[in-house]
């Protein structure tokens, strides 16, 4: 029996032994959906507490259903581990770490490179590898495969599968879940992506996109993220435009997406967040340098949400003095909400806290509310804290509140009804039309 005969029947009939390394919002939930499925599953980190919660079934992702992971680790389909020695019993390993950028705004795959690296050491004939953390096209062919090849002494396509399935994920959406999202499958060679696809197709409940290649795969995820930074920048440029003109650019997209075709709404905003959006048109303007061309279109949209929280305190300012004749040096702040979207607790790149960091700049004395992320850790390494409710008393105390966060949890009419101004960069506010009250 050939590799992928062999490969083909253990996703079949449920034998195949799988393996996620990196634990974080990607891995976890995949790690979890495939042990649901019935495939015994290995989880791989670096961090040990992270491997901790998992052995005892403690979650700590929101995605993830916790009487899921309960289930799973209980009855054996999923452990956790930090010793990479377990990859010799894989034939299935994911790899879905970080891909940060550096101080320079350059991809920093070294996270990618070390668990490649620390996969090679132990990879058995007979594994498929497929790498799902977003990149810049080539990684998978250009990075992996010599590391694979050169450490393990197999040759890829012969001994060893390789291909690259980009994460999808979106924290806090209620409808779509790893579960339940088309998969983009692109492997070395058209039988990598068949069995690559065999798996997904057998764990997931969502259609499976097979690409001829990785770099179509790779560069295909790096459009779907640059597509909506694009067009975030370009809505918040219409936003500063229509404030300046006095129109209500919420109503405008209101008005505009009752077209059935040729548009799709997005809304502005006091910046953008999360690990994909701001950074994952990074690596492709990088990748560009080394043919020769520039990417002004994603370069000037990054520049514009990059600019919006500046904006946001700049806005706060002048409501300040126009409104009080105060200047926001002395002012109290209350700001409402600091993840990057609503409802969930990540802060990731949030824009809110390098709002909190320009008002505590300008001198402004500022709290901020947010029950979802009751703390956080400063750039100076401090921690800063939420205070512990909202009340019509404790509005009354702030000369401004800024929603940066639209979390549904908090009454919104409540807040302004007892606001002395409140600056409303989310439009939390929709319905309510006050004198004390601005949209960005």
């Amino acid at each position: 029996m050939g590799l992928k005969e062999d490969l083909l029947r253990k996703i079949e009939d449920k034998t195949l032994q799988v393996g996620v390394v990196g634990l974080g919002y990607v891995g976890l939930p995949l790690a979890v959906e495939k042990a649901m499925a019935g495939y015994t599953t290995i989880g791989f980190d670096v961090q040990d507490d992270k491997v901790d919660m998992v052995n005892k079934g403690h979650n700590y992702i929101g995605d993830v259903v916790d009487e899921q992971l309960s289930e799973v680790v209980k009855s054996g389909k999923l452990k956790a581990t930090t010793n990479f020695e377990d990859v010799a019993t894989l034939d299935f390993i994911a790899i879905a770490v970080p891909t940060p950028l550096d101080l320079y705004q350059q991809p920093d795959i070294s996270y990618v490179k070390k668990s490649t690296e620390d996969v090679a050491k132990y990879l058995k004939k007979g594994t498929v590898v497929v790498l799902e953390s977003t990149t810049y096209p080539g990684t998978t062919e250009e990075l992996m495969k010599p590391i694979l090849e050169d450490i393990s002494g197999l040759k890829c396509g012969e001994d060893f599968y390789l291909a690259f399935s980009p994460e999808r994920v979106d924290p806090g959406n209620k409808l779509y879940k790893t579960k339940n999202t088309p998969k983009v499958v692109g492997g070395v060679g058209e039988d990598a992506t068949e069995v690559a696809a065999a798996l997904y197709e057998n764990v997931l409940d969502a259609d499976i996109f097979k690409a001829s290649s990785p770099k179509v795969a790779e560069m295909e995820k790096i459009l779907e993220n640059t597509y909506r930074n694009v067009n975030i920048g370009l809505i918040n440029e219409f936003a500063i435009l229509a404030n300046k003109m006095d129109i209500n650019i919420w109503e405008v997209v209101d008005a505009a997406k009752t077209k059935p075709y040729g548009f799709q709404a997005f809304y502005p905003g006091p910046g953008v967040g999360g690990h994909c959006i701001p950074l994952d048109p990074f690596y492709l303007t990088w990748k560009a340098r080394e043919y020769d061309m520039h990417m002004p279109l994603i370069e000037a949209s990054g520049t514009i949400n990059d600019a919006m929280p500046s904006y946001v305190v700049e806005r706060s300012l002048r409501i300040l003095s126009r409104k009080f004749k105060k200047p926001l040096n002395g002012s109290k702040i209350l700001l409402l909400g600091i993840a990057y979207k609503n409802d969930i607790d990540d802060l990731r790149d949030s824009p809110a806290l390098v709002i909190i960091e320009e008002f505590e700049k300008e001198g402004a004395i500022l709290d901020y509310y947010d029950s979802l992320n009751p703390s956080y850790k400063r750039a100076d390494g401090t921690i800063g804290e939420s205070i512990k409710e909202i009340s019509p008393d404790i509005i009354k105390g702030y000369d401004l509140v800024v929603i940066t966060t639209n979390h549904s949890n908090i009454d919104y009419e409540m807040v302004v009804d007892n606001a002395n101004y409140v600056f409303d960069t989310r439009y939390a506010t929709r319905g309510l039309e006050r004198d004390n009250l601005e949209l960005l």
